[in-house]
C-alpha cells in the first residue's frame, strides 16, 4: 500500500564502506520503503547532516572515530535522532554496549533483510518520538511544580489575628503567563488590633517587575512591623524603588489602608492607584480622590496624605489593581472600568443574594463575571482584596 509524503522517514546512513552502503540502499528499495535516504562517510559529515533526520544508521568503524565515540557525539547533539548502530557479525557485544549507551537498537550487517531493516527503522523512530513526548511531559510537570513553589514562596502569608477583620485575597497573573506579575499585596495586624493593608502594581510585566514588587512588599512589611508612620512608609518605598528599579522612569502605584482596632474608621493613602470601594449593605460607596498622590517613583519630592473614612456597621472594603477593570466587554470598545465594576457588584448581589453575603463567595462570583464579560482570562495581572468587618 503506498504511503504519503507526510509519512516519509528521513534516514541518514553513516557508512564509509561503499559495498555496505549499496547493500542498505538495495534492501530499502526492495521493500519499497518510503524513506528519504542521505549518506555521510564521516562523523563530521554526519554531524552536519543530522538536523532534520528522523533516524541514523551508524557504522561504528568510521575514519574519524572509533568505538562508541561517534555514537556518544551524535547523542550529545540537541534533539538527536533515533540511532540504530550497524555492527559486524563478530561484534554483537559492541552493539549491546551501544544500546546501553543510548542507541535505539543495533543491527548485524549481513544478517538483516529489507523488511527487518524497515521495521527496525520504524520502531526506532516510534520509540524516540515516545521518549521525546515523555520528556516534554516531564518538563511541563517540573515547570508547573517550580511555578507552584515560586508562587508559594513569593506570595505573602498575611499576618492576621483570629478576631480581626476578614481578609479575602485573589491573585492571578495575566493571560497565559505562568509566573507572578508586577502586582503585589500584603496585610499585617499589629498587636493593638490595627490592620495595615497594602496593594500595588509595578508598571510592566515579567520577572523583573515581579521581583521588584516582592521587594517593595517585603520592605513595606518590615516598615509596618517597625511601627513607622504610613506617610513615611510610602516615602521610603519611593526611595527604594528609585534605587532598585531596573530601568529609569519605572513607577509603581500603591494603595495603603489602616483600619482602626475598633473597625470604625479607615485611613487610606493613594499613590496613583485606583481608590478602594466601600460596600455597605446594598450600596457601593466610591471614595473621593482629593488626597490621591502621584505613583511611587515619578517625582523625587512626592508626598502622600491620608483620607479618613468612617466605616458603618457591616462594611466591606474592596481593594484591587487595574487588571480587574481593564478587561474588555463583549460588543463594546470600552474597557470595563470602575463605574461598570460598581454596576457589576450590584448585579452579582441581586442575582446571587445567597453568595453576596459571604465575602469569599462574593469575590469569586464578581471575578467570574468580569472574566465572562472579557470572554476569557484577563490580559493584565490582577490582585483583589476584600476586607470585611466580620465573616
Amino acid at each position: 500500500m503506498p504511503t504519503s509524503a507526510v509519512d516519509r522517514i528521513s534516514v541518514l546512513l553513516v557508512e564509509d564502506d561503499e559495498g555496505d552502503a549499496v547493500l542498505v540502499e538495495a534492501l530499502l528499495e526492495d521493500v519499497g520503503a518510503n524513506v528519504e535516504l542521505r549518506r555521510a562517510r564521516t562523523l563530521r559529515e554526519a554531524s552536519r547532516l543530522l538536523p532534520g533526520s528522523d533516524c541514523v544508521l551508524l557504522d561504528l568503524g568510521l575514519p574519524d572515530t572509533t568505538g562508541l565515540d561517534g555514537l556518544l557525539h551524535l547523542l550529545a547533539q540537541p534533539h538527536p535522532a533515533a540511532i540504530i548502530v550497524l555492527t559486524g557479525m563478530t561484534d554483537e557485544r559492541q552493539g549491546m554496549r551501544a544500546v546501553a549507551a543510548g542507541a535505539e537498537d543495533y543491527l548485524v550487517k549481513g544478517q538483516v533483510d529489507g523488511e527487518a531493516l524497515l521495521r527496525g527503522i520504524r520502531y526506532a523512530v516510534g520509540r524516540k518520538q515516545a521518549e521525546e513526548t515523555q520528556r516534554q511531559l516531564r518538563d511541563e510537570q517540573l515547570h508547573a511544580a517550580e511555578k507552584t513553589r515560586l508562587e508559594r514562596g513569593l506570595l505573602p502569608s498575611p499576618i492576621l489575628h483570629d478576631d480581626g477583620p476578614d481578609v479575602q485575597v485573589r491573585y492571578r497573573p495575566g493571560g497565559s503567563r505562568m509566573l507572578l506579575g508586577g502586582d503585589f499585596y500584603d496585610a499585617v495586624a499589629t498587636p493593638d488590633g490595627t490592620l495595615q493593608v497594602l496593594i500595588g502594581d509595578v508598571c510592566g510585566h515579567g520577572p523583573d517587575e515581579a521581583a521588584l514588587g516582592v521587594l517593595l512588599r517585603i520592605a513595606w512589611r518590615a516598615l509596618v512591623l517597625a511601627d513607622q508612620e504610613p506617610s513615611r512608609v510610602l516615602r521610603t518605598l519611593h526611595q527604594i524603588l528609585e534605587h532598585e528599579r531596573h530601568q529609569p522612569g519605572l513607577f509603581t502605584t500603591a494603595c495603603m489602608v489602616t483600619i482602626s482596632p475598633d473597625r470604625r474608621w479607615a485611613r487610606i493613602y493613594l499613590a496613583g492607584h485606583p481608590e478602594p470601594m466601600l460596600l455597605v449593605g446594598d450600596e457601593v460607596v466610591e471614595l473621593p480622590r482629593d488626597r490621591a498622590g502621584l505613583p511611587l517613583g515619578v517625582l523625587p519630592d512626592s508626598t502622600w496624605s491620608g483620607l479618613d473614612v468612617p466605616l458603618p456597621p457591616g462594611w466591606k472594603l474592596l481593594l484591587y489593581t487595574d487588571g480587574l477593570v481593564e478587561g474588555r466587554v463583549a460588543g463594546d470598545t470600552e474597557r470595563l472600568g470602575a463605574e461598570r465594576l460598581i454596576e457589576l457588584i450590584g448585579q452579582v448581589r441581586k442575582e446571587r443574594p445567597d453568595r453576596a453575603g459571604h465575602p469569599s463567595s462574593l469575590l469569586d462570583a464578581l471575578i467570574s463575571r468580569v472574566k465572562e464579560l472579557n470572554g476569557g482570562e484577563l490580559d493584565d495581572d490582577m490582585a483583589v482584596l476584600l476586607i470585611s468587618e466580620s465573616t
